[in-house]
């Protein structure tokens, strides 16, 4: 709960080009960075736009990548995601400093393991406009600056987005046909079946960072998605978000993981 506390009430709302998300992504530099991942930024042009009626400027909203010591960017991995920005006016506990503090988790995990995972932090994935075009800038331009070599470098891609409010279920969601693929969110529901983990499979979902990676080929799953009343508002605070449920997602991913899956 600290990285989900230090992100909703130290740095508080932070949507992709402010000067909080400039904090933010430094804070999960250094987090990354003093795990043993070398940590690089990717810079993401994020267009003016409105964001759930506020204003927001263009800007630079950065990607923050952490990768294997001496990885090339062709080599085989599974990506872990979790977009790092807000819309204006919400904390963002659960949206989605509950995606990033398990993921930074996972970090953890995997760093005392030689597994070829990378993390992502994504930038400006609040939409800041309608449609597919002005939403998950981050993810959209990783996925747009891969050659083909890096697309098929990537085995798996997760995005953990919202993950942490009280639920009798974990969400596991796949894109939509004919674009997306199922497979990964199948993985990830074979693995919490095995543990025991209540969880629930949907398809369909192309809010998050994975349906950049499903669109183009690279398969991809999301964790998260219950509804709340706190959405993209002032209330989404660490009151909402439920450890129990921070810890399901962290059990499944962590058991997928050290399977060696995929």
């Amino acid at each position: 709960m600290d990285d989900i506390r230090h992100l909703a009430e130290a740095i508080g709302p932070r949507h992709g080009t402010s000067p909080a998300y400039a904090e933010a992504a430094v804070w999960a530099e250094e987090r990354l960075a003093s795990l043993g991942y070398t940590v690089t930024r990717q810079a993401v042009t994020a267009p003016a736009g409105t964001t759930w009626g506020v204003d927001v400027p263009a800007g630079n909203s950065p990607n923050v990548i952490a990768s294997r010591p001496g990885a090339g960017p062709s080599d085989p991995h599974v990506l872990i995601g979790a977009h790092l920005d807000t819309v204006p006016v919400a904390p963002g506990a659960e949206d989605n400093a509950s995606g990033v503090a398990v993921m930074l988790e996972l970090a953890r995990v995997v760093a005392a393991t030689d597994l070829p995972v990378r993390f992502v932090a994504f930038g400006a994935e609040e939409p800041r406009g309608p449609g597919d075009a002005l939403h998950h800038f981050g993810s959209q331009q990783y996925v747009a600056a891969l050659d083909d070599a890096g697309r098929r470098g990537i085995r798996a891609m997760v995005a953990l987005d919202r993950v942490g409010v009280p639920g009798p279920e974990v969400p596991v969601c796949s894109g939509a046909a004919p674009a997306g693929t199922t497979a990964v969110r199948d993985e990830l529901a074979a693995t919490a079946a095995r543990a025991g983990l209540p969880h629930a499979v949907c398809g369909g979902n192309t809010t998050s960072d994975h349906w950049s990676f499903d669109k183009a080929g690279v398969p991809a799953a999301r964790l998260g998605s219950i509804p709340y009343s706190g959405y993209h508002s002032p209330a989404d605070t660490v009151h909402v978000i439920d450890p129990e449920q921070l810890g399901r997602v962290g059990a499944i991913m962590r058991a997928w993981l050290l399977a060696g899956s995929p």
